[in-house]
């Protein structure tokens, strides 16, 4: 979950900076990570050790102290090579 902003003008950037979120943004951001890739934790499917850490690190982006601290250690998926 990116917080960062950026504005341009002809293509030069004259200002950037981040943003505040929400648990409820936080919630739903990870809410759909995990929707995402859970066809990678079906039955048939053997979860790869990458995939079960990343997913695991979504379900535990609450304990962060708040929103903002959450959004800033957004875990990456793993690269499907």
């Amino acid at each position: 979950m990116d917080r960062t902003w950026q504005k341009f003008e002809n293509g030069v950037e004259i200002d950037s900076g981040t943003h505040e979120v929400s648990w409820e943004q936080v919630r739903s951001a990870r809410n759909q990570a995990l929707s995402a890739s859970d066809w990678r934790a079906l039955k048939d499917v053997t979860l790869s050790v990458p995939w079960r850490a990343y997913r695991q690190a979504l379900r535990d982006i609450t304990g962060h102290p708040d929103a903002n601290t959450a959004a800033d250690h957004w875990p990456e998926a793993p690269s499907d090579e």
